[in-house]
């Protein structure tokens, strides 16, 4: 079994809101793991889920189903040639029309 470590004092990442609600217990026993590894509630929250989620076999095998899924989605939807084309077709009017313009002086 994995052990969940807690780094001292580490506490500054990027964060993103997420509300939820827990049992008392569990909260006070979070602020007490925050106050004894010297970091806020928010980091330890987020390193408690973090270690969860790495604990949990099948999230692992969906989460990297849904990722490869995703990764051939986007290889899939790649073609974009056409765009390019279409860009480069108007800068080659103004070419003509400069040149048909010369022409005529």
């Amino acid at each position: 079994m994995s052990k969940l470590k807690l780094e001292h004092g580490v506490s500054r990442i990027r964060r993103a809101k997420l509300q939820s609600s827990i049992d008392q217990t569990v909260a006070d026993d979070i602020e007490l793991l925050a106050n004894w590894s010297n970091n806020e509630t928010n980091y330890v929250i987020n390193e408690l889920l973090r270690f969860a989620l790495t604990q949990e076999e099948d999230f692992q095998k969906y989460k990297a189903t849904t990722s490869a899924t995703a990764a051939r989605a986007a290889t899939t939807s790649k073609p974009a040639p056409t765009p390019i084309k279409s860009v480069s077709e108007p800068a080659a009017k103004p070419d003509a029309t400069v040149s048909g313009t010369a022409a005529h002086a």
